[in-house]
């Protein structure tokens, strides 16, 4: 048979393509076989119905050229339908030969596992000796109820946001009146000085009711209608001589000053006095009242006194020297300390002297500020006044600030002093806020700065002294501040102690 005229079907190929190389091992073959059957596979189960079972699909896979399927690839089909979780071992001789030996898995025998569960309710509940208020939720069997749904209503949150609104609004509103009012000065109580009504005059003075005759003066010219030599008169011929009292201005009278001496009458009185006490303390000596005290030795009579002992062994006695002007200086000095008072006891005369100088008069003074921004200013104010035992009350208002301080003559002295000479009210410092204040706490036209962050102008600041005087008594208990949006809150602090006439002074002045 002539294998040129040969069947093309049976004939060789020649083509590169379709050649099967020679596998090198029998895993590959084996790899290669699989996928040449899985191919096949698929082309009869396109031709196949969809009802096929796995059973019938294997049963009818074939190979190439109508050749019955190897005994090791008969289980191909089925894995598309049911993967098997068994790895298939080689069932050639050279690949079970170039099989790697696996290590054998040692058998894991059935451990019995711990039981951390504990014991059950019911075996809890009948233990005697169980105390059951400290067993927890776990001891008794409490059904658990799922806790219900509250929705909240339609428009709830709505409305508290409207309600919120309204409310920052009107804030709003009350702070932008304020604000307009006070820069074109239109307050509610601005005029309230000018629209007093004065009283007219009565009808009959009260000093004249028992002189006239009536009800008002008409029928004063008529001389029947008064009271003057009639019986019934209130003019006798007697002279009331009134009571004689002290006058209530005497008691602050100072008293009068000893004559002052001049430097040589003063050193003659010194003499006179230190040789009396000289002669006195000898007489004591001689009768032996006390004893005849040491030489006083000094650096410029340690030859005179020292003689013999200074000639023998002069470093010795000048030492010697050096220690008792050393012990009589210490206590020079010792002496001073303890005529020196202690804090608490300076604190105490400071205070009764005080209360010396209130006894005698209480004086008061008004002061009208224009601007208290600056922070020391207000510091400086309130301390010296709580320092002099001063009572009274600070002003702080927008357009003007009122000072109003009561006390005695020496301090009222040193405070007016301060007001107007030691503090420098043109000057200015930025704002410092004590710990545990906010900074919005403090009104705007409180801050010593502007909107843009920079220092107010104070050039044109002053303080004047509005009013001083002499009082009965004191009106104010104690030093205070308070600040004051509007006239009326102003006038109501100072109503209390019936100065609200200062304020209304202090706004006239320009």
């Amino acid at each position: 048979m002539d294998r040129g005229k040969a069947s093309p079907i049976l004939a060789p190929r020649h083509d590169t393509a379709s050649r099967v190389g020679k596998p090198e091992s029998a895993a590959e073959k084996l790899a290669s076989l699989k996928a040449r059957v899985e191919a096949a596979v698929g082309s009869s189960k396109a031709k196949a119905s969809i009802n096929l079972t796995p059973a019938s699909v294997s049963a009818s896979a074939r190979g190439g050229l109508n050749v019955d399927l190897h005994p090791a690839l008969q289980d191909i089909g089925q894995f598309q339908f049911k993967p098997s979780s068994k790895t298939v071992a080689p069932k050639f001789a050279t690949s079970i030969g170039n099989a790697r030996p696996q290590p054998e898995k040692p058998v894991s025998k059935n451990r019995r596992q711990l039981d951390l569960s504990g014991p059950s309710a019911e075996d809890t509940r009948n233990n005697p000796y169980f105390d059951t208020s400290l067993g927890g939720q776990t001891a008794t069997l409490k059904s658990r109820h799922s806790r219900q749904l509250v929705f909240n209503q339609k428009g709830k949150y709505i409305q508290q946001a409207n309600a919120l609104r309204r409310q920052a609004a009107l804030e709003a509103m009350k702070k932008r009146i304020a604000e307009s009012s006070r820069k074109i000065g239109i307050d509610e109580d601005l005029d309230t000085e000018k629209n007093y009504l004065v009283e007219a005059p009565p009808d009959i003075e009260w000093w004249d009711e028992g002189l006239v005759d009536g009800k008002n003066y008409n029928t004063i010219d008529n001389p029947k209608t008064l009271k003057i030599d009639t019986p019934d008169s209130i003019i006798t011929e007697y002279v009331q001589h009134p009571v004689l009292l002290e006058p209530p201005q005497e008691k602050n009278i100072p008293a009068p000053k000893p004559m002052f001496l001049t430097s040589k009458e003063q050193a003659k009185l010194r003499r006179q006095r230190r040789m009396a006490e000289l002669k006195e303390q000898q007489a004591k000596i001689r009768l032996g009242l006390e004893p005849a005290p040491p030489p006083k030795v000094k650096k410029g009579n340690l030859m005179r006194v020292l003689g013999e002992e200074a000639v023998k062994d002069p470093t010795a006695v000048e030492a010697r020297v050096n220690r008792e002007i050393e012990a009589r200086h210490q206590a020079h000095v010792e002496m001073n300390e303890e005529r020196k008072l202690t804090k608490e006891q300076r604190h105490e005369k400071l205070a009764l002297n005080q209360e010396k100088d209130a006894a005698k008069g209480i004086r008061l003074m008004v002061f009208k500020i224009d601007n208290l921004a600056n922070g020391s200013h207000r510091f400086k104010i309130a301390k010296n006044a709580e320092q002099m035992a001063l009572t009274g009350i600070c002003i702080m208002h927008p357009r003007l600030n009122l000072v109003i301080v009561e006390g005695g003559e020496h301090s009222i002295r040193q405070y007016r002093k301060l007001m107007l000479q030691r503090i420098d009210w043109t000057e200015n410092s930025p704002t410092r806020i004590k710990e545990g204040t906010k900074a919005e706490a403090l009104q705007d036209w409180l801050k010593a700065e502007n909107e843009k962050g920079e220092l107010k102008d104070m050039t044109l600041n002053k303080c004047v002294l509005l009013f001083e005087g002499e009082e009965k008594s004191r009106a104010f208990r104690k030093w205070g501040s308070k600040v004051c949006e509007t006239d009326s809150a102003a006038r109501d602090a100072l109503q209390r102690a019936k100065m609200e006439n200062f304020w209304a002074l202090a706004k006239s002045m320009k």
